[in-house]
């Protein structure tokens, strides 16, 4: 090993929140970090592009001025629309998150973060695809094999450790075998803008818990959905299904779609296909850790390729930046140590340090998801629920991930015993 030169300290594989977050992280360590992004900036991403105060705090600690005048609309809270009751719920006052949500396309989110680790030092290379590990005689990761360019022509770096970002895909995990757990839960999405000056500056992030047709009249359609106001003159709008719903796999939910906007206003615009603009388009969304171990022979797993999608409510970002942040303060430590038995100890600390944080929680979003995949329950839920603000707040807040962990209020102490006591996915 000691023969290979090294291109970096770190290679970080995938540009999106994960892996800027985690380059940003470690180039502010002094670490030399190389970045590598398949595709050019700006690129589009299926995402309902909408962030909650978890997702904020992140942004925070890299430095990104998140004011109006730098493009971002705020939104106070979340509306909740359900069971014939409409319901805002303002963002938790907590001393651990700031009191506000964002919305921003990820046209130039993506590039925005990826910019911030540039300016901490990391290196970005784009249009470099990588396909696979470069594997020592103890079959530990020294490094990637690329395709660079529209050429596709080969390349190959070193680097003691790598960071897979590579989002839901996991290609490069894929190639060390490790594959998607078919016994956590997984969301599909589709989104789509539309032209709506009527719904565009929302300050609310809109949640629908219950969708209907025109066609169904009382029978619900599977699935829960929301508009986001872009503040340009767009919404965001989609919806998801879980795998715990009898209608996953089996639905063309882009006609999901259309039906349950053909139900909204006439003049929020989105009965109009002139108003759309651009396609439908859908992703997955990999839930509660669906692929481990976060840390083998010398790779390190963020994000999307992790599987850390909140089961409660679906949002990425937030835990791919985290985990991202949490990835170079282990590898920080690491790379402080020899190579060897005293390196790995330090690096057992991640998957640790994320099982401490997010395993309990996500046992409970486990259960949630079983049981919201019912419509019988999730009409039961919404009926007896809704009319109740303060549980709704209560609901906000587990469902968000918005407590502090030391004191808080009752809500917060409840919340944090039963994420303690659910045994650790």
């Amino acid at each position: 090993m000691s023969a290979v030169e090294h291109d970096a300290d770190v290679i970080v594989v995938g540009a999106g929140p994960g892996g800027s977050a985690t380059a940003y992280h470690l180039a502010q360590h002094g670490v030399r970090v190389l970045l590598l992004e398949k595709t050019e900036f700006p690129r589009e991403k299926v995402c309902g592009d909408g962030l909650t105060p978890r997702a904020v705090r992140q942004l925070l600690r890299m430095g990104v001025d998140t004011s109006p005048e730098a493009g971002w609309l705020h939104n106070r809270g979340l509306r909740v629309i359900g069971g014939g009751i409409r319901l805002e719920l303002d963002w938790p006052d907590l001393a651990s998150f700031p009191n506000y949500g964002l919305v921003r396309t990820r046209m130039d989110f993506d590039q925005l973060l990826a910019e911030r680790a540039i300016a901490a030092g990391a290196t970005l290379r784009t249009g470099t695809n990588v396909i696979g590990p470069v594997l020592d005689a103890d079959d530990r990761v020294i490094g990637v094999q690329a395709e660079v360019g529209p050429e596709k022509a080969p390349a190959t770096f070193h680097a003691p450790l790598v960071v897979a970002a590579d989002g839901v895909s996991g290609r490069f995990p894929l190639a060390l075998g490790l594959a998607k757990r078919e016994d956590r839960p997984i969301g599909v999405a589709v989104r789509r803008y539309y032209r709506s000056p009527a719904k565009h500056d929302d300050d609310y992030l809109e949640s629908w818990l219950e969708l209907r047709s025109k066609e169904s009249g009382e029978n619900l359609l599977p699935g829960y959905g929301w508009i986001f106001g872009l503040g340009d003159g767009r919404v965001n709008v989609g919806l998801g299904v879980l795998n715990s719903s009898s209608a996953f796999g089996k639905t063309n939910y882009r006609r999901l779609l259309t039906d349950w906007l053909a139900n909204t206003p006439e003049d929020w615009g989105m009965t109009d296909e002139a108003n759309a603009d651009g396609p439908i388009l859908g992703a997955a969304l990999p839930m509660g850790f669906n692929r481990v171990p976060h840390y083998t022979r010398g790779v390190l797993l963020v994000g999307d390729s992790g599987g850390m999608v909140n089961p409660f409510n679906g949002e990425g970002i937030a835990y791919a930046m985290e985990s991202g942040e949490l990835a170079a303060e282990v590898v920080v430590q690491a790379l402080a140590r020899p190579a060897g038995v005293e390196r790995e100890r330090a690096l057992q600390a991640y998957p640790a340090e994320l099982k401490a944080r997010f395993g309990g929680y996500y046992r409970l979003g486990g259960v949630f998801v079983k049981l919201i995949g019912r419509p019988e329950i999730m009409r039961l839920a919404t009926k007896h629920g809704m009319p109740h603000p303060t549980l709704m707040r209560f609901v906000l807040k587990l469902l968000a991930n918005l407590t502090d962990p030391r004191g808080g209020d009752a809500m917060d102490r409840v919340i944090n015993a039963m994420t303690k006591v659910a045994p650790a996915v």
